[in-house]
């Protein structure tokens, strides 16, 4: 009798075991998923540091070029060069007229070539190359393809970090509801539960909030506008919405396998792809009309 005992009991620890190593697995999967995402997106965004690499004499510089930049102040830009011989200068106009390129010299500061390009309205956006010269030479970065930086309003923190961390929950949880249906765990349907109201707070909250402080609207996806940042918010929920409601009184794991592919789908689109864009010419704010090249 006790032989038989303690053999279940050793059997029930090694039931135990596997299952916590199996729920560890899917925790660490989902958490890489969201991660591998959340980082994609933004490195691949239009409003991500352009990077770049010159070549001056026998010196190499490397450095990045600011594309976005919040607030109601000038915009800095630093290349670092520490080479005195050197005289810079930004070229820039704004995005998408006619207007001829200004210049504004740089000025050496720490090491560094500094200027600062002139504050635009949200949404508003300039292209800029840099100049450089040395011994009669003239280098210059980003000249063929000019860097595109856009401005918006400052964000205030306690709108900008519960949307950010909501929406990287919203997709960690549904990861994890996908991953678990996967290991055939039945404990799915919290996670859908979290996931659907994750989404609900930092998408179509917080979210029309960052919109309102940034570019001055609450809401310029459909049928307003076609915003992708919040249409790809829109999509994602929709699907969340039904693998909610599916899962309310029973099971129904195909709804949330669905949601959770076009979630990670989804959230894969470059961040700010096809976002708010300032028409000089009319002075109003279009969304979703920019091409691939400008962003």
């Amino acid at each position: 009798m006790w032989k038989c005992f303690a053999m279940e009991k050793q059997n029930f620890s090694l039931f135990n075991y596997r299952t916590m190593v199996k729920k560890i697995l899917i925790w660490s999967l989902a958490l890489i998923i969201t991660l591998g995402a959340a980082i994609y997106q933004r490195k691949t965004g239009p409003t991500y540091p352009q990077s770049y690499k010159i070549k001056i004499g026998d010196q190499v510089y490397k450095g990045k070029l600011l594309r976005t930049h919040a607030g109601e102040i000038e915009c800095l830009i630093e290349v670092p060069i520490d080479d005195k011989e050197i005289i810079g200068f930004i070229n820039y106009k704004r995005y998408k007229t006619n207007d001829p390129y200004k210049k504004i010299k740089l000025v050496q500061y720490h090491n560094e070539l500094c200027g600062v390009l002139p504050h635009q309205p949200p949404a508003g956006k300039l292209e800029y190359f840099i100049e450089l010269t040395k011994n009669k030479k003239t280098y210059y970065i980003s000249k063929e393809e000019p860097t595109i930086i856009r401005f918006r309003g400052d964000v205030p923190a306690f709108v900008i970090i519960p949307h950010v961390l909501l929406i990287f929950l919203a997709m960690f949880f549904s990861s994890l509801s996908g991953l678990y249906i996967l290991f055939k765990q039945e404990s799915y349907r919290k996670y859908v539960q979290w996931a659907f109201f994750t989404m609900l707070i930092g998408g179509f909250i917080f979210g029309p909030l960052m919109q309102k402080y940034a570019f001055g609207e609450f809401w310029t996806g459909i049928p307003f506008g076609f915003d992708l940042t919040d249409n790809k918010t829109l999509f994602a929920f929709l699907f969340w919405i039904w693998a909610y409601l599916a899962n309310r009184k029973k099971a129904s794991p195909v709804p949330v396998l669905v949601a959770c592919v076009m979630t990670l789908v989804i959230f894969s689109i470059p961040h700010s792809f096809m976002g708010s864009e300032l028409d000089y010419t009319t002075n109003k704010v279009k969304t979703g009309m920019v091409l691939m090249k400008g962003y």
